[in-house]
């Protein structure tokens, strides 16, 4: 269905939200339909805020015309969730609160959360340990040998498709950013550091279009973001097998 023949995202959000929850304490909508990087598949993320009595669930499905992502949660919900998103360094749930429109506020719950989630996404993620760091470049490096030293096509496709989100991630981490997942993992890179966003895509596309130099060419700018966390790490690279 056509924009043109469903209504507005607001108002078939304000709609669902009023014929199923009516005692909702707060309600979102959230996510790319409430911006100019909205396509014709973007769908309507939707949070709800309910009782601890009531149901909590996630669930996908269509609403006049729209596709609906809907997450309901309870305020407890909410906070656990958040703390364990923040804990792994990539948190939906937070940019969702923080970014989305508030649709219903019963009780101020909505306004508080909000508040909380801006609050929590301007303070950035928890640091990433050393031990963890180090992990992530020795991996990196692996990869990226691999990719050098490989002359299948096929290969170098899926070798460059994990570089590129390796060293994404590692480049974010190392500049104390969240994280995020397929589209949103560009758009956080896209936003912390433009230029490497571009040599980064550039090189992948290189590398998948088969170019003479795509190897080189991604390979350079994989380095590049191994540089900002401390430099390719593979030789004497050790790490204890215990649990700490």
């Amino acid at each position: 269905m056509s924009d043109v023949t469903r209504p507005a995202p607001q108002a078939a959000a304000a709609e669902l939200i009023a014929a199923r929850f009516p005692a909702a304490r707060a309600a979102f909508l959230a996510g790319s339909v409430l911006t100019r990087r909205r396509t014709p598949t973007s769908d309507l993320d939707v949070l709800v805020l309910v009782g601890a009595e009531a149901s909590r669930f996630r669930e996908s499905f269509r609403h006049a015309g729209w596709p609906v992502e809907l997450l309901v949660q309870s305020e407890q919900d909410w906070h656990g969730f958040a703390a364990s998103e923040t804990a792994a360094r990539r948190s939906p749930l937070l940019h969702m609160t923080a970014h989305g429109r508030l649709l219903v506020d019963a009780d101020g719950l909505g306004t508080r959360l909000q508040a909380e989630a801006r609050q929590r996404l301007a303070a950035g993620p928890p640091p990433v340990p050393h031990r963890q760091l180090e992990a992530m470049r020795y991996a990196l490096t692996d990869t990226l040998d691999d990719l050098r030293g490989c002359a299948d096509p096929g290969e170098r496709v899926f070798l460059a498709a994990h570089l590129l989100e390796r060293a994404a991630e590692l480049a974010l981490l190392a500049d104390g950013r969240w994280l995020g997942a397929g589209k949103w993992l560009s758009r956080r890179l896209a936003e912390a550091d433009p230029g490497l966003h571009g040599r980064l895509t550039e090189g992948v596309a290189a590398v998948v279009t088969g170019a003479a130099d795509g190897t080189e060419r991604l390979a350079a700018v994989v380095t590049e973001a191994l540089e900002r966390a401390g430099g390719p790490l593979w030789d004497g690279y050790r790490r204890s097998s215990a649990v700490d």
